[in-house]
């Protein structure tokens, strides 16, 4: 027996107690990942020594390992907290440009309007097209929202409005009493470029011809000066099963003023087509079922939601909800060979191989869970016991050098 063998079990065992106690201090870390202790053992060898004649003398630290097990997941409320189920890492760019890795969620939007980590880094991402939610970059970008200047107005283009006609209503002009125009009518709001709202009236009379309805945008007023006599800006005809079999598009020019001071009278006018494709004439009473327009005034950022696919929604003061970016996520073929560079955040090296980056869902990549948080993966339990086991094993390596002094003792006292 020899100090050696003694000396690094202590080391050892001194080494096992602080990968457990740094375990234990970040069990409440978000996205913390365990380590352990692997050891190795160490033995003597001599040149030409018999097979079964080496002696050991001690053990050595040979790894800490890293488990990159899945935690918990837990719901905090907070929409930029977002936990990764599954495989994955979030992409940060750190201060000086060089990119991060890590599994904590716990965003937040700096005074420009950037998604950023605690320690300042950007979260990575895909920037889409808000009109078709695609990404428009084939790599990932810093996500940044405008959480200044509001997004811009949107000139309405398109409506759509679907309703249902009574199929029981005879000729307008020739009903007892006449009915009233306004008895089949609807109204929409639409937006010019500036974003100043403009309501557009739509009023039905049915006409002589069977299934045939006229389309008015305005009412007669027989007081103003001059009287105002409405004239059709359209027909509707269904077939005998109730389906519209022609007049489904409808175009009118709105004219910007009066609800548009800044316009002159009469003013410019901006066309909106809109869409009657999906009405319908039945033997029910008159209801309107949808009447949508894709025009909006300015708006300022109120909420972000990030959906299991990495899709970020925005919401906006105006009642525009819209696509903003994609979260992107990165694996690797070794996450044992990744460098843990502290602040929840790993980089790669080469035995980690580089990374894969996708959009979550896609492939091997995990699903995202937006207001809430991956908890550190530390089974608490276990360290204690983990930690006493070490604790037995560091006394006992000293017992062991205690052992051999008393040895050495003997020998230097024989006389």
């Amino acid at each position: 027996m020899g100090f050696q063998q003694g000396l690094s079990g202590l080391n050892a065992a001194s080494k096992n107690l602080d990968v457990i106690g740094h375990n234990i201090a970040n069990s409440g870390t978000v996205g913390f990942k365990a380590s352990r202790t692997e050891f190795d053992e160490m033995v003597a060898s001599a040149i030409g020594s018999a097979n079964g004649t080496n002696g050991g003398i001690g053990v050595s630290v040979g790894a800490i390992a890293q488990q990159f097990t899945q935690g918990n997941i837990s719901v905090t409320g907070n929409n930029l907290d977002v936990a990764i189920n599954g495989n994955g890492f979030f992409q940060i760019q750190q201060n000086d440009g060089t990119m991060a890795y890590t599994r904590a969620g716990n965003f937040k939007l700096d005074k420009a309007g950037n998604v950023i980590t605690n320690a300042g880094g950007k979260v990575m991402g895909y920037p889409v097209d808000p009109a078709t939610g695609k990404p428009t970059a084939g790599s990932p970008r810093p996500l940044v929202f405008p959480t200044g200047a509001p997004i811009p107005a949107k000139q309405t283009e398109k409506a759509k409005v679907t309703f249902n006609l009574d199929a029981r209503a005879v000729e307008a002009a020739t009903a007892t009493p006449p009915t009233p125009r306004a008895t089949y009518g609807t109204s929409i709001t639409v937006y010019d470029s500036q974003g100043v709202p403009n309501t557009v009236s739509l009023y039905f009379e049915k006409t002589a011809n069977p299934n045939e309805w006229s389309v008015y945008n305005q009412l007669d007023d027989p007081t103003a000066t001059p009287p105002v006599v409405a004239t059709p800006v359209g027909t509707i005809t269904f077939d005998g099963n109730g389906k519209i079999t022609s007049g489904s598009t409808l175009t009118l020019n709105i004219a910007t003023a009066p609800a548009n001071p800044n316009s002159p009278t009469p003013g410019p006018t901006f066309p909106v087509e809109f869409d009657f494709s999906d009405s319908t004439q039945y033997g029910t009473k008159w209801a309107v079922s949808e009447s949508t327009q894709d025009g909006y005034t300015a708006g300022q950022l109120t909420g972000i939601n990030i959906g299991t696919d990495g899709t970020i929604l925005t919401r906006y003061s105006n009642g525009v909800t819209r696509p903003e970016g994609v979260v992107s996520l990165a694996t690797f073929r070794n996450t044992q060979g990744l460098s843990d560079i502290g602040n929840n955040l790993w980089v790669e090296t080469f035995e980690s191989g580089q990374p894969t980056v996708g959009q979550p869902t896609n492939g091997a990549f995990g699903q995202l869970r937006s207001g809430a948080l991956e908890d550190s993966n530390v089974d608490l339990t276990a360290e204690l016991v983990n930690m006493m086991t070490a604790q037995r094993a560091y006394q006992a390596n000293a017992q062991t050098i205690k052992t051999q002094d008393q040895i050495m003792s003997t020998l230097v006292n024989l006389r």
